[in-house]
């Protein structure tokens, strides 16, 4: 006798259970969700007011632009500016400070807030780790100018305490150290060091705070002392907001820092101090070439575009999730 496998037909009331998914159209969508899209609406318009509408300024660029005459009335030169500022005598001392600079803060400023946070997840009293989380948290909130005040309190000929300190202990002439081209560089890692250590170590410490402590029991069972579970456990978990982080900072390595490079650069120290976010101000402001420091700074906002789409396909490359 024949069997027949196939299925029985579906019923009525079994058509009738299975429901399609809905579709949210347009409009139902902004009404559902109008209380998201209200708190969207500052964000938005911060970005466009802020961010992308200055972008029509940097057509001047590629005029020789006259405020007098506004944008339309200025001649058009083209890339006249550009070959002015990669010819002309200023660009591979700029190009230098700045990139060297940005090699520094990736060597020692980046890895500053992964050490310290990896640091405070392995103490266990609570009431240290958060005296100490808060202490290197606030320099984030002092200004550049205090920051620099500090600096010259510290390090100063007339009246630094360091200063006077090393002198004390050393003898001979005091030094200048705020002064001397030589220890420019290290005086602005010190700085960066101390000022924003503590921000990101609250984000690198949010990542830890999500590593699943079975991970680690599962390896102390198999015999893992703290180094073997820092290694293997601890840092494979962040990895993912070390790359975005990475990314991030790869975008700003060409912007120094205007304020604090300003704050620190003097006639003495001036050789190394220059760099490309001081030079804008100097030809920009001061001698009223618009254009070309528009120029120069077009250059290197395309350099940090490029700087960031590059680190992020060097991410996924090497396995990683980017960031976009």
């Amino acid at each position: 006798m024949a069997t027949d496998l196939a299925p029985p037909p579906a019923n009525a009331a079994t058509r009738r259970g299975r429901r399609r998914p809905e579709r949210v159209g347009l409009r139902s969508a902004l009404l559902r969700y109008r209380w998201l899209y209200l708190m969207l609406v500052p964000g938005v318009a911060y970005f466009a007011i802020f961010k992308y509408l200055p972008m029509y300024g940097v057509t001047i660029a590629f005029q020789d632009f006259v405020p007098f005459l506004g944008y339309s009335g200025s001649p058009w030169v083209g890339l006249k500016h550009f070959e002015d500022l990669f010819t002309g005598p200023d660009f591979g001392r700029l190009l230098f400070n700045t990139l060297f600079l940005a090699f520094l803060t990736a060597v020692f400023v980046f890895p500053a807030p992964i050490i310290v946070a990896l640091m405070l997840n392995e103490l266990r009293l609570g009431v240290l780790k958060r005296f100490i989380q808060s202490a290197i948290y606030i320099p984030h909130f002092l200004s550049w100018t205090i920051v620099a005040s500090l600096t010259y309190l510290l390090f100063s000929v007339d009246f630094g305490v360091i200063a006077t300190f090393v002198h004390d202990l050393q003898g001979g002439p005091k030094v200048d150290y705020v002064a001397q081209p030589d220890w420019f560089r290290p005086l602005v890692i010190m700085q960066l060091l101390w000022k924003t250590s503590g921000w990101g170590t609250i984000i690198y410490l949010a990542a830890l705070a999500g590593v699943d402590p079975n991970l680690y029991e599962a390896a102390r069972m198999d015999g893992a002392g703290r180094w073997r579970q820092l290694w293997h456990v601890t840092l494979p978990a962040i990895r993912p907001t070390v790359v975005v982080m990475a990314i991030l900072m790869s975008g700003n390595l060409l912007d120094s820092g205007f304020e604090q490079i300003w704050l620190l650069t003097n006639s003495l120290n001036r050789s190394v101090a220059d760099v490309f976010d001081t030079y804008v101000y100097y030809i920009g402001i001061t001698q009223g070439a618009f254009s070309y420091s528009t120029a120069v700074g077009l250059f290197k906002g395309l350099a940090g575009v490029v700087l960031i789409f590059g680190s992020n396909w060097l991410a996924k490359r090497l396995g990683q999730r980017g960031l976009f």
